[in-house]
């Protein structure tokens, strides 16, 4: 059964993360689906322009941590392999518009991030969590921190804290947040405004927009990331959240004669 869905209609083809019953999570074979969706569109003259969405009510929760649990000290963990995505992302040629309904989390927070235009609900909730399991958000910095503010990345990385879509606005992940019933309008006038531009100017409109190379500092991230994944810190922190209980080094509650 596919994780990503693609349908092409007037010059905009729709990547569909359709992996709702792990919340969209950046999975091996998700990743290595979307890599390929990416490439065939790359090379598809049809297509003038992307639409990254989701199925489900979350847009993406970020790497998959049960794999990321079951990778071996020497295995390769799924946070590895985002680099491969956003590295894709960025560079691709062609407009990408994300779509984003609902919440997104950490690596997600990357695909948005990696979109030239995003587009969410003002319900929508994102955080970057990865200090709550005892890692950093090392490989989406690549995409994320051209886009926020120095302040609000401080606060939102540290905290790991809950925003909603305005607070996405505000601090730069999206481009717009807008109600629920006017999300899929707001995607298709972006959608219509963009086919309209010359695909050789639309490229090299994009190569001025992003004139820094990204291959190089994502390779050095996923390492960095995999580091964390694989200390006893990002151990126990993935190993929390799946039992569903503090990690270790949450202090206890007052009173509560921990």
């Amino acid at each position: 059964m596919a994780l990503v869905r693609t349908v092409t209609d007037a010059g905009v083809t729709t990547m569909t993360l359709d992996s709702p019953a792990n919340r969209n999570a950046l999975s091996t074979p998700l990743m290595r689906e979307l890599l390929d969706a990416l490439s065939e569109a790359v090379t598809d003259t049809s297509v003038r322009a992307v639409v990254l969405t989701h199925t489900g009510k979350v847009f993406c929760s970020g790497a998959d941590l049960k794999e990321t649990a079951e990778a071996r000290e020497n295995g390769r963990v799924p946070a590895e392999m985002i680099a491969d995505v956003l590295a894709a992302l960025w560079e691709f040629p062609k407009p990408v518009v994300a779509r984003v309904a609902g919440p997104a989390r950490a690596g997600g927070l990357g695909l948005i991030a990696a979109a030239d235009i995003a587009v969410c609900a003002r319900e929508a909730t994102f955080a970057f969590s990865e200090v709550r399991l005892g890692v950093i958000p090392a490989v989406i910095s690549a995409t994320v921190l051209p886009r926020l503010s120095p302040r609000a990345a401080a606060e939102l990385y540290l905290t790991g804290d809950v925003f909603d879509g305005s607070r996405a606005a505000e601090a730069g992940l999206v481009t717009a947040a807008v109600a629920a019933g006017d999300l899929d309008d707001t995607v298709r006038r972006y959608c219509d405004s963009l086919v309209l531009g010359g695909p050789l100017a639309l490229a090299g409109a994009k190569q001025l927009l992003r004139r820094t190379p990204i291959r190089a500092e994502l390779a050095e991230l996923a390492a960095r990331s995999a580091g964390y994944f694989k200390s006893a810190e990002g151990r126990e922190g993935v190993a929390a959240l799946r039992e569903k209980r503090p990690a270790s080094w949450v202090p206890a509650a007052p009173g509560s004669g921990g």
